[in-house]
């Protein structure tokens, strides 16, 4: 055990962090495009409770870029006001609300109660304004300067009835970090939905993921809804997304995301605060949901996006330029059926689709249960599309059995013919939405030969992991590393598996370095950072890897720092926040140089 891990042991208020595990050099079975039966073992066996499922005020203004523009829809007043009572109109809403919620819909699986979904570090938070953090352990290397920003649900109003992890108001954590020292900043992002809804002092749209699960349901929340729009509640064109999701940073702005509404364009002031500049949509042309998942060109800054639905084209994608001028649409017709696509991967060639199991659900539908499931007879495939055509003609399907891809984690051009995909397969797909610890997410490298259409797979780890992050500078191209999370079970991350891909030939495991946090300590998706992004020999893996922990023993959150290129992913730096951050999902680094920008 290390210097560090002995000395938080000697205190009960800090804390508790184990060094890797020794790695074993596991043989795994090379796959061709066949289904897997057996699973990879898990790592920890122990019993524990299920986990809630894992994923899925400043009025807009004008920018000064020409080529991006913000919807100019003035939000509601946001000044504090003294309690009235509300209109009666309202008030009647609300009774009959609380009537679907208690009698015709009530939560009925824990998976949809909140009182088990929104316990422990998953309950919401208030707002929190910049705060200085301590740094309680070694100190934040230089070139951290500048902002980690995690996003997540944290719902405005506790749910009177079912709720789903995924319906919470996006929240974002901010620790800005300026010469060694760190504030931490909690806000919501203010979308529509939200303002809306405190403005109204109840909630007025319904639950995407919870609120329609059975025809009785949707028809009565659907209903109400039609009343509430009818009644001038709200306007759906407006947007009704939670942007709740991830973030993303390109062509000079800071987005926050969630794959069913346009972007809000967020800033950080230089004391650590986060504002909501607005919902954007590039001029009028991006006028749908956009992934949240967005692919950055780390050499030519482009950004490459797309979008889903339940009516034809059911996928859509499209490209972004350096300045932010998106590009016209290429409608993809030849998927067939709409499906769950949560993310993609691109090379310097190609962008790359996972087309799983889980997709619209209406016989599930009909029998009570979610619009969205998984079909257990449905064939997983990849696609593949030049990634600046101008039409779906060049779009090739590839079937890919048993190979359910929720996350990419990176692609690359092998050759003319060959194209390389990393990602967690969701094994056990039909939980993913409900069951997450009973989901074991295996990463594999899948090569797919362009010319003989032959897919062959390799398990790269036996560990359990997902929101796995490369450094961004090898986005699009050969990597050798990967920064995954280790899920115990999901949506919890229990710890921090560096995988080397160099390894991976002689199907033995991957792990290059690992560090778990202990026992009752548990963080989210890890980010790495480049110690000089501008150093062309640097090595890959030269950089500190950054995520949040979360002791629910002692109910503290802490900011680590962890040195990349150590053995056993040495933390270099610990910053007990001033509050508990709560569990959630995407994150993402911005340097000084460029919050500067925004």
């Amino acid at each position: 055990m290390d210097a560090f891990s002995s000395s938080f042991l000697s205190s009960q208020s800090l804390l508790f962090l184990t060094p890797k595990a020794p790695i074993k050099q596991i043989s795994l079975p090379s796959i061709s495009s066949v289904r897997i039966d057996e699973k990879s073992p898990k790592i920890s066996t122990q019993s524990r409770p299920s986990a809630p499922p894992s994923p899925p005020s400043s009025p807009p203004q004008k920018l000064a870029s020409p080529a991006v523009s913000v919807v100019s829809k003035p939000p509601p007043s946001t000044k504090p006001r003294s309690r009235i009572e509300p209109p009666l109109p309202v008030t009647l809403f609300n009774a009959l609300d609380s009537i679907i919620n208690n009698f015709v819909d009530p939560p009925g699986k824990a998976s949809l109660d909140p009182r088990y979904v929104l316990s422990g570090n998953f309950a919401p938070v208030d707002e929190l304004p910049p705060t200085e953090c301590e740094v309680e352990f070694g100190s934040i290397p230089s070139c951290l300067d500048g902002a980690y920003v995690r996003n997540g649900p944290n719902p405005q109003f506790l749910p009177r009835g079912p709720y789903h992890l995924f319906d919470g108001d996006g929240m974002l954590h901010a620790t800005r970090i300026s010469g060694g020292r760190a504030t931490l900043c909690s806000r919501y992002v203010k979308t529509y939905k939200y303002l809306i809804e405190r403005e109204a002092g109840s909630p007025v749209l319904p639950s995407v993921f919870s609120g329609f699960n059975g025809l009785t349901a949707s028809a009565a929340r659907g209903a109400l809804s039609a009343v509430r729009f009818l009644a001038g509640q709200f306007n759906p064109a407006n947007g009704i997304g939670l942007a709740n999701t991830s973030l993303a940073f390109f062509a000079g702005r800071l987005y926050a995301l969630w794959e069913s509404d346009l972007p809000y364009i967020i800033r950080l002031t230089r004391d650590g605060d986060i504002e909501t500049l607005g919902r954007e949509d590039f001029s009028g042309r991006l006028t749908m949901g956009m992934t949240a998942h967005p692919k950055v060109d780390p050499e030519t800054g482009e950004a490459f996006g797309f979008r889903y639905g339940p009516i034809p084209p059911f996928l859509t994608y499209f490209r972004f330029g350096p300045n932010g001028e998106k590009h016209a649409d290429v409608p993809i017709f030849s998927l067939t059926r709409p499906g769950f696509m949560h993310d993609f991967a691109i090379t310097k060639k190609y962008a790359i689709f996972g087309d799983i199991q889980i997709g619209m659900n209406p016989i599930g539908m009909i029998e009570g249960g979610s619009p969205v499931g998984t079909d257990s007879g449905k064939v997983p495939r990849i696609g593949i599309i030049r990634r600046y055509a101008k039409d779906d003609s060049e779009m090739r399907w590839f079937e890919v059995p048993g190979f359910n891809l929720m996350h990419t984690i990176n692609a690359w051009d092998e050759d003319d013919d060959t194209v390389v995909l990393i990602g967690p397969n969701m094994m056990s797909v039909e939980h993913t939405l409900e069951r997450m610890d009973l989901v074991h997410a295996q990463v594999e490298m899948v090569r797919i030969d362009l010319r003989t259409g032959v897919v062959s797979r390799q398990p790269l780890s036996a560990w359990n992991l997902d929101f796995a992050v490369i450094n961004p500078a090898y986005l699009g191209r050969r990597n050798r590393f990967v920064y995954a999370g280790v899920g115990d079970p999901m949506p919890k991350i229990s710890g921090v598996v560096k995988l080397d891909l160099t390894i991976s030939g002689d199907r033995r495991e991957c792990t290059a370095a690992a560090r778990l946090f202990g026992s009752g300590c548990f963080g989210g998706e890890p980010f790495f950072v480049a110690r000089d992004p501008n150093d062309p020999e640097a090595e890959e893996d030269d950089g500190y890897v950054v995520t949040y922990v979360h002791d629910e023993n002692a109910g503290e959150s802490r900011f680590l720092v962890m040195d990349a290129k150590s053995p056993e992913l040495e933390v270099v730096a610990s910053v007990k926040l001033p509050r508990r951050v709560p569990y959630g999902f995407h994150g993402i680094f911005v340097r000084e140089s460029d919050l500067n920008k925004l």
